[in-house]
């Protein structure tokens, strides 16, 4: 019996908002590294997400062991875009006060039910 090598595509994609995620899920690359970062071993995370193939995972560590580099960069740039994002949207929507302001829309909302009158 003879064993073939052959090379395998990675199991990453680039979504239109240029995020990187693994197969065809919406689970991105930060998800799998943080985990992978934070002592989850591929199994674990497997079983975290199991949308993505064991197989998937390992690909992913092993990509992310060997160009480490050019992913904590790239993590470190998606994470700018974040903060970028989360600054211009709350100077745009006040997020203070924004559970008291939304009950106070529906003011039956939040509000606990009045005890049932015994007849």
């Amino acid at each position: 019996m003879s064993v073939v090598l052959e090379s395998q595509s990675l199991p990453l994609h680039v979504d239109a908002d240029g995020v990187i995620r693994v197969a065809h899920t919406r689970v991105t690359l930060e998800t799998v590294i943080a985990a992978f970062a934070k002592g989850a071993t591929a199994e674990q995370i497997a079983q975290d997400y199991p949308v993505v193939p064991l197989a998937d995972i390992y690909a992913v560590i092993t990509f992310y062991l060997r160009q480490s580099e050019a992913v904590d960069a790239y993590l470190a740039e998606q994470r700018r875009t974040g903060q970028h994002l989360r600054r211009q949207m709350e100077a745009r929507f006040d997020p203070h006060g924004i559970r008291d302001r939304l009950l106070a829309r529906h003011p039956s909302k939040g509000q606990p039910d009045a005890p049932a009158s015994g007849g």
